[in-house]
């Protein structure tokens, strides 16, 4: 960071004596805005002729997908070029590390006048800005406060997209006029609940919106955690918040209850009148129609779609108006000639299709993200590009074009070559982007996962199923069948497999260092809350930490434990299946926050062999951010280390060789101190290196006996450490 700093300095004095060659750049974000509701993209159910003033001025990019789609996290790899595993955002709910490089950091270090209007959602406080004021959380659409620099919130009565580019033009206004410039326009619409403005409640009036193909889509064909989802338009609209009922849900069995129409409690009475008056007898009607028996369930679906995909197009007229007041200011005070404008949104969004709302999912609706760029002199009118870009790209992408230097960490491509190349490629240019979704256990119920997209093929892989999805999007462009198990497709299968390696490898991808929950499996869920209740009470003196092998003290190892450890105000930290993975989120989401014991044993990697065969040296990454996290909540703990034992009936089992090679990296952690390493797999073998069934009966989980030697082999240690 020095060396970019004196870098940026001394380029600084240079850039002074060309600042009007350098182009301002304004980038309006909306949020959750899918391609297919944007005219440029084809749309065939609304209209957005603002929005593709841009498109007709200057390029399209049909190929622009998402790292992570989710609001904060794809707001994190825009700023800093990186992917969530890298820049720390990985989920809603994290807090963003304002302290790292990020792209409007660097600009203002090269003389830019920066700022940011509206929609943050990162969960700390913007840096880099000369100026903003930003939503908190979501916002709201009517009546909305902004978080402001000087601390505090400002409310301002109106419609927030409005309301967001009022203020944005405000300060282009205002700002100094010596310096180029970013402005950051980033509305809160279309968000969920697509609460329209009032001047376009009549849009869509009598005429329905075309439903998409796979709207009742049985899931079948794919994983079985298609099924499991909750954001269906079918089964988890809510009466109140989505569906713009007031009063008790009157069709539990058809909508969701519990929450309100927040953005119903905001209005004033005038806007409240006009709302009822818009809803009130639309809703009437659909309710006399369930009264008297008119609705059966297809139908009901069709009417929630309906109310659901109008209140959404209508969020997005807003939008396009406003995205036409900012060219008009633009071309009206002579800016637009050297203003790059980029039009993009966080994510894409399911209108219906496989019967969705939301995103998350890696499916081409949310996948997808809208760009489109105008800029004068150098992209060519009516470019419209094929080339594979990502959210990464867009850092690299400003600072090429403010002549700024890109740090040599961030891992996006700047897209200034296809840019000035009028969208086409330079050879040596990505076949396939990389995407990873990490927010597990959480709303809507979308499980981890992670993959590849190229041109045509798309692989996905769920690791709780441990199962590929592969998809051949030239001729099954919905995806309604994976090909995973098609030997018509296996050479493609592994060749995507390789592709999908080498790709989380270019990108640093080691799941055994990301923090990663099981939530979303009851058992795992149950298990890790009564952990976590029991950390609480604090007081313990020894504890160990691990998975089903340390679990199972309180299984077959349960008559040694009370023999060995009840006297010692022990714990066990163990859930079966765990990898190092979930113990790194175990240990920084609770169950250590109480427990400061003089001793700890750690023993955990054999599911990252047995699940993955992950690679020892990614392995032995994981277990050293365990001994960091424990050193940095409780560095008076003394730890012992354990080999990972061994599995396997032989010395030449592939899974144990793993284990093997792991514990030759995982003794190189010990300081010989505060962290001591034991190799004890000699007591559970027999003279020929074999595993006997007397031990370890489905030779990787101890009975009574392997505990029984396990304790004998520790407590020498554990006495030496003053327990």
């Amino acid at each position: 960071m020095r060396r970019l700093c004196t870098l940026l300095c001394c380029l600084v004095a240079t850039w002074a004596l060309c600042q009007t060659e350098r182009p301002n750049i304004v980038f309006i974000f909306s949020d959750d805005h899918a391609v297919q509701a944007i005219g440029a993209y084809g749309s065939k159910i609304n209209t957005t002729p603002q929005i593709d003033r841009i498109a007709k001025d200057g390029a399209v990019y049909l190929n622009s997908f998402c790292a992570n789609s989710i609001c904060g996290p794809s707001r994190a790899c825009i700023l800093t070029g990186k992917h969530s595993h890298i820049n720390g955002f990985r989920r809603n709910g994290d807090r963003f590390d304002g302290g790292q490089p990020t792209f409007p950091k660097i600009l203002q270090a090269t003389g830019y006048q920066t700022a940011i209007v509206g929609k943050w959602h990162l969960n700390t406080d913007p840096t880099g800005f000369d100026y903003w004021e930003v939503l908190p959380d979501q916002g709201s659409y009517y009546n909305p406060d902004f978080l402001q620099m000087g601390g505090g919130k400002k409310h301002y009565e109106g419609y927030c997209t409005d309301i967001i580019t009022d203020r944005a033009i405000g300060w282009l206004e205002k700002r100094d006029k010596s310096k180029p410039f970013l402005l950051m326009c980033q509305h809160k619409a279309p968000h969920r609940n697509w609460a329209p403005a009032q001047r376009h409640f009549d849009l869509f009036k009598d005429k329905p919106v075309p439903e998409p193909a796979t709207l009742f889509d049985d899931y079948s064909g794919r994983s079985a955690l298609l099924k499991e989802n909750e954001m269906s338009v079918a089964r988890h609209m809510h009466w109140q918040h989505d569906m713009k009922f007031k009063g008790d849900n009157l069709y539990t069995n058809h909508f969701a209850s519990g929450t309100p129409n927040a953005e119903y409690r905001r209005m004033t009475d005038a806007q409240r009148a006009a709302w009822d008056a818009y809803y009130e007898p639309l809703n009437q009607a659909f309710l006399d129609k369930m009264k008297s028996g008119q609705m059966d369930e297809t139908a009901i679906v069709r009417w929630k779609y309906q109310r659901y995909i109008t209140d959404y197009l209508k969020c997005i007229a807003a939008v396009d108006e406003n995205v036409g007041r900012v060219l008009d200011y633009l071309e009206s005070s002579g800016l637009s000639k050297n203003t790059v404008v980029i039009y993009s949104a966080d994510q894409g969004f399911y209108l219906g299709e496989h019967g969705w709302y939301d995103k998350r999912w890696m499916f081409e609706e949310s996948l997808k993200m809208p760009f489109l760029i105008r800029w004068p002199g150098v992209v060519p009118p009516a470019t419209r590009s094929t080339a594979l870009i990502q959210n990464i790209d867009y850092a690299p992408t400003f600072l090429e074009m403010a002549g700024a230097p890109i740090p040599a960490d961030v891992q996006g491509r700047s897209l200034v070559p296809l840019l000035r190349s009028g969208g086409t490629p330079p050879a040596d240019w990505r076949d396939a982007i990389y995407y990873a979704y990490y927010e597990n256990a959480a709303v809507h119920n979308v499980p981890v996962h992670d993959g590849v997209r190229t041109d045509r093929y798309k692989l996905m892989w769920f690791p709780r199923t441990r199962e590929w999805q592969l998809f051949d999007l030239a001729r099954d462009p919905m995806e309604m069948r994976s090909l995973h198990e098609d030997p018509d497709h296996a050479a493609i299968l592994a060749g995507l497999q390789k592709r999908c390696a080498d790709l989380r490898d270019l990108y640093d991808v080691n799941s055994a260092v990301i923090p990663s929950t099981r939530g979303d499996e009851p058992k795992w869920k149950e298990r890790d809350a009564l952990l976590t209740q029991n950390a609480k009470r604090g007081g313990y003196d020894l504890a160990f930490i691990g998975d089903s092998i340390t679990q199972g003290w309180e299984g077959k190892g349960k008559v040694v434990w009370e023999k060995y450890y009840a006297h010692r105000n022990a714990i066990n930290l163990g859930i079966g299946g765990d990898r190092t993975e979930h113990v790194i989120w175990r240990l920084t989401h609770g169950q250590w926050n109480n427990v400061k014991p003089k001793a700890a044993v750690v023993m955990i990697g054999t599911n990252n062999t047995g699940h993955f065969d992950q690679d020892p040296e990614q392995v032995a990454q994981g277990v050293g951010q365990i001994l960091d996290i424990l050193t940095q909540k409780t560095p008076g703990t003394k730890i012992l280390l354990l080999g990972i034992f061994p599995r396997g009936e032989t010395p030449w089992d592939l899974k144990r060789l793993n284990n093997v090679a792991i514990n030759q990296l995982i003794r190189r952690l010990a300081d010989g101190e505060r962290v001591q390493y034991m190799d004890i797999s000699g007591v559970f073998l027999e003279k020929d290196g074999t595993l006997s069934k007397d031990i370890m009966p489905d030779l990787l989980h101890l009975n009574e006996e392997g505990y029984e030697r396990w304790a004998r082999a520790i407590e020498p240690k554990l006495k030496e450490f003053g327990l």
